[in-house]
C-alpha cells in the first residue's frame, strides 16, 4: 500500500508542476516574458564569451552576468515550482521502485562467482590519479592477496609489459590507473581471454563508475583477485583501437590535444574555443550517416560510446546502466535541422574526413586516419568485480523521467506490480 502511495505521488509531481507553470504563464505574462528573453540573453552572451576575444568577450560576459541575475531575480519562485516536483518524483518513484528497479528498469547484468586468481598481476601506474596508488599503498595491499605487482615505469610500453604478463601465465590480469591505461590492459585481456581487474586509481575512472565500483574505495576493488564475481562487457573499437568509455571527436578532442591542456584545463578552453568555433574557423571537417540515413557534415561534438550512456539521477553525470547491450550509443550535436543533441544506437559507424581526424579516446588524444571505423565487441572482455560492486548494482536509486519508469509507477499504482 505504500508503494502504490508512493507512485501515485511520483506520478503527480510532475503534472502538478506543470499545473503551475500553465498558471503563472496565465496569471503572469510579463514576468515568464522577462525570465525568457534573460534566458535567452544569457545564452547569447555565454557562446560569445567563449568563441570571440578581446572587449566582444568582455561585453559578452557583462552580457551573460545580466541574463544570470535577471533569471534568477524574476524566476527563482519559477525555478523552485518546477524544481520541488521533479524532485519529488525521483525520490518517491525511487521509493516506490524499489530495488525491482534494478531487475525490471536497468536489467542488472549476470555475474557469477569466480574462485581466486591462480596467478593474478596487477600494473600500476603509480603517477595516476595524483599518485592514489601510493597514498593506498597498492602493491603491498595486492601482495597480501597474492597478487603480483608490475610497477609503470617512465618510457615503459603498457601493452607491451600486459603482454609479458599473460605470457608469463597470468589468468587475471588488472590496471590500477585512468581509464586509457585501463582500455590498454583490457585490450590484451580480451586478445588472450583472461578476465580483467579494473582498479579505479586514475582521476576520474568513469568505467569503474559503471562497474559498479567504489571509487573512493580503491583497495576493495583489489578483492575481485581473490573473492569476487566475473560478469561479460562489451568493448568499442575504433579502427581497431579499444575503448572502455567512448571516442570523442570534434572540439573535446581538440581541446585535449593541446600540451596545456593537463596542467591548465579552463585556460586552454578559453584559449581555443574562439579558434575553433569563432567566426572565423573553418568548419569541423567530419562527415557520417545520422539515425534517419541522411549523411550530415560539420557536428561539433561526436561522442561514440561503449554502451548507450543514460541520466539516471538528478544532479548525476551521464552513466551507462548496461555494459553488455551490445550496441554503440552515438550523441551528436548539431545537425541540420535539428535541436539540441541527437543521440542513437547502432553496432557499428563510420566517420569520414579528407584529413586525420583528432579524437579524444578515453581521455587520451590521438591522430587516426580516415575513414573511422567504429564497432562494438559484444561481450568481448571477463571482468571481475569485487562482491561490493554486485550489490551496488542491484542498488535501487532515484526514478528518472523515463518512459520505463513512468510505465513501471503506472503498474504500481495498478496493483500489478513493476
Amino acid at each position: 500500500m505504500v508503494r502504490r502511495l508512493a507512485a501515485a505521488v511520483a506520478l503527480a509531481a510532475p503534472l502538478l508542476g506543470g499545473l503551475v507553470a500553465l498558471y503563472l504563464f496565465l496569471s503572469e505574462p510579463t514576468r515568464l516574458l522577462t525570465v525568457m528573453v534573460s534566458i535567452a540573453i544569457g545564452a547569447v552572451s555565454v557562446w560569445y564569451a567563449l568563441t570571440r576575444r578581446g572587449a566582444v568577450r568582455l561585453l559578452a560576459l557583462i552580457g551573460a552576468v545580466f541574463g544570470i541575475c535577471s533569471v534568477v531575480n524574476f524566476g527563482l519562485s519559477l525555478l523552485v515550482v518546477e524544481v520541488v516536483p521533479l524532485v519529488a518524483f525521483a525520490v518517491a518513484g525511487g521509493f516506490a521502485l524499489g530495488r525491482d528497479r534494478g531487475s525490471v528498469v536497468v536489467e542488472k547484468p549476470a555475474a557469477r562467482e569466480a574462485g581466486a586468481a591462480r596467478n593474478g598481476v596487477l600494473i600500476v601506474n603509480p603517477k595516476s590519479g595524483g599518485g592514489k596508488a601510493v597514498r593506498f599503498a597498492l602493491a603491498e595491499e595486492a601482495g597480501l592477496r597474492g597478487v603480483r605487482t608490475v610497477v609503470l615505469r617512465p618510457g615503459d610500453d603498457l601493452t607491451a609489459l600486459a603482454e609479458r604478463a599473460v605470457g608469463e601465465g597470468a589468468d587475471v590480469i588488472g590496471m590500477a590507473g585512468g581509464d586509457g591505461s585501463q582500455a590498454l590492459v583490457a585490450a590484451v585481456a580480451e586478445r588472450h581471454g583472461v578476465a580483467f581487474v579494473c582498479v579505479p586509481s586514475g582521476t576520474r575512472n568513469h568505467f569503474a563508475l559503471d562497474l559498479g565500483l567504489d571509487r573512493d574505495d580503491v583497495v576493495a576493488a583489489l578483492d575481485a583477485f581473490v573473492d569476487g564475481f566475473e560478469r561479460t562487457v562489451d568493448l568499442g573499437a575504433v579502427n581497431g583501437r579499444v575503448f572502455v568509455n567512448n571516442a570523442s571527436l570534434g572540439v573535446y578532442a581538440r581541446v585535449i590535444q593541446s600540451r596545456e591542456y593537463r596542467n591548465a584545463k579552463l585556460g586552454t578552453w578559453a584559449r581555443l574555443l574562439p579558434e575553433i568555433l569563432g567566426p572565423a574557423a573553418a568548419p569541423i571537417d567530419l562527415e557520417f550517416d545520422g539515425p534517419n540515413g541522411a549523411r550530415f557534415a560539420g557536428a561539433v561534438v561526436v561522442l561514440v560510446s561503449n554502451n548507450p550512456y543514460q541520466f539516471a539521477r538528478l544532479a548525476a553525470m551521464a552513466t551507462r546502466p548496461r555494459l553488455d547491450t551490445g550496441a554503440l550509443g552515438i550523441r551528436v550535436a548539431p545537425l541540420p535541422g535539428m535541436r539540441g543533441l541527437v543521440d542513437w544506437t547502432q553496432d557499428s559507424f563510420e566517420v569520414r574526413s579528407r584529413e586525420p581526424v583528432p579524437v579524444g579516446l578515453d581521455g587520451e588524444t590521438v591522430m587516426l586516419d580516415p575513414p573511422l571505423r567504429f564497432e562494438i565487441r559484444a561481450a568481448a572482455l571477463r571482468v571481475r568485480v569485487p562482491a561490493s560492486a554486485v550489490r551496488t548494482l542491484r542498488r535501487p536509486v532515484n526514478a528518472a523521467l523515463t518512459m520505463q519508469d513512468v510505465t513501471a509507477l503506472a503498474r504500481i499504482v495498478a496493483g500489478r506490480g513493476p
